[in-house]
């Protein structure tokens, strides 16, 4: 990936969106997306309750798009890792009341931003996303469009279920669009578009965007790190071994595509070669839950 982490969080959340979204590019599990960007659009509306409600749409795992009258004091599937504290609640509180009551648009959309900052900061990151939408759609712009797509892709990376994935999937592929039509040369950009198409009808769409990234750019780690878990997660394991090997020659301290590379070479056969890699992750990190993983994996040889 571009920017290297040694938290297994990072793992878990690309599989999350392999799970979610139905990364398999079998014909098999192609399912067709139930909801396109207005139907997300409308349903921001609808869970929002823009006059002071707190009705959700049940059709949804969690309903954390538009605005929030009030924040969850604990986690849920679509803030897996982040508790409100009761002062980030009524913080949120203030900024909502105070934004639906603003007129000057300059300042509401300050408003906008903090409430944007806010809800990520509470792990609500589609409401993040819709806040900094609103700003782009005032001002337009390649890095405004992006902010957007950016939260409205960590929401998918977490969605817990299908129906979820496939929802967030339209509203991202959306934003990512403009994002592109300002920049065509934006790489973050067209591999988290190639990613959103996933969980649409048309995920070879998704890795040909993504194969596009490695003409422009063969030492892409992102690039490389998500074609190698599409390949896993088809059963491409030695497709998936070349993905991995050359990330790891790209950056032998990614450590996320080190862990993958034992994942890929255990499930191709080569299982002391896999030993040897996974070992050599848990000496690159003293996160315990890789550590735990690494176990796991070492465990099933």
């Amino acid at each position: 990936m571009a920017r290297t982490t040694s938290s297994h969080q990072l793992i878990l959340l690309t599989l999350a969106v392999a799970l979610a979204g139905g990364l398999l590019l079998l014909p098999k599990v192609i399912v067709k997306p139930k909801e396109g960007k207005g139907e997300l659009t409308s349903d921001a509306a609808r869970t929002a309750n823009r006059d002071g409600g707190s009705e959700t749409n049940g059709s949804k795992a969690v309903a954390s798009s538009g605005e929030q009258p009030t924040v969850a004091a604990s986690p849920t599937a679509e803030m897996p890792h982040q508790e409100a504290t009761a002062g980030q609640r009524r913080e949120l509180n203030q900024l909502l009341g105070r934004y639906r009551a603003e007129r000057d648009p300059v300042a509401r959309l300050r408003l906008a931003t903090d409430l944007a900052k806010q809800y990520k900061a509470v792990s609500k990151f589609d409401s993040a996303g819709y806040y900094y939408e609103q700003v782009a759609l005032a001002r337009p712009g390649e890095q405004a469009w992006k902010r957007a797509a950016d939260e409205y892709f960590e929401a998918f990376s977490f969605a817990a279920t299908q129906e979820r994935a496939q929802q967030l999937s339209g509203k991202i592929r959306e934003l990512y669009e403009k994002v592109l039509k300002n920049n065509p040369e934006n790489l973050d950009a067209k591999i988290n578009l190639g990613m959103a198409y996933m969980a649409t009808e048309n995920p070879l769409q998704g890795v040909k965007l993504l194969r596009e990234v490695l003409v422009a750019d063969p030492r892409n780690e992102k690039a490389l790190y998500n074609l190698g878990i599409l390949s896993l997660q088809s059963n491409q394991a030695d497709r998936a071994v070349e993905r991995f090997r050359e990330l790891t020659k790209v950056n032998p301290e990614n450590v996320n595509g080190q862990f993958y590379l034992g994942v890929a070479l255990a499930q191709s056969g080569a299982k002391d070669e896999a030993r040897q890699v996974f070992t050599k992750v848990k000496s690159m990190s003293t996160d315990p839950a890789l550590s735990a993983s690494v176990d796991q994996e070492l465990q099933k040889l």
